[in-house]
């Protein structure tokens, strides 16, 4: 399984509505994509101090690289891309094979 996380700051003037409007396409796509198995998704909690102003943290779940790969570049992700693009300020976006000692039950 390979895992696709980042992190978003939405413009000041984005509205909790368009927030939930985009997190509601973004889940969307499970089930239209093969192989993107689960999106779970939620504003930062953090008093760390380490979020470099990041609000919102998505966590998507495919079941191969290749999987991803083909996400990436497939149309119904591209549409997302455009969505988001109206109300983000910033994001970034990261991608991790867990370990099985991650995965072991424990």
């Amino acid at each position: 399984m390979i895992r696709h996380l980042g992190g978003f700051k939405f413009k000041d003037e984005t509205t909790p509505e368009q927030i939930r409007y985009c997190f509601s396409e973004l889940r969307a796509m499970v089930g239209q994509l093969p192989g993107l198995l689960k999106i779970e998704h939620g504003p930062h909690k953090s008093d760390e101090g380490l979020d470099e102003g990041l609000e919102h943290v998505f966590c998507m779940t495919f079941d191969s690289f290749e999987s991803r790969d083909a996400y990436l570049p497939h149309p119904i992700h591209m549409e997302r891309v455009e969505l988001f693009g109206l109300y983000l300020e910033r994001a970034i976006v990261l991608d991790f094979e867990p370990t099985p000692e991650c995965t072991a039950a424990l």
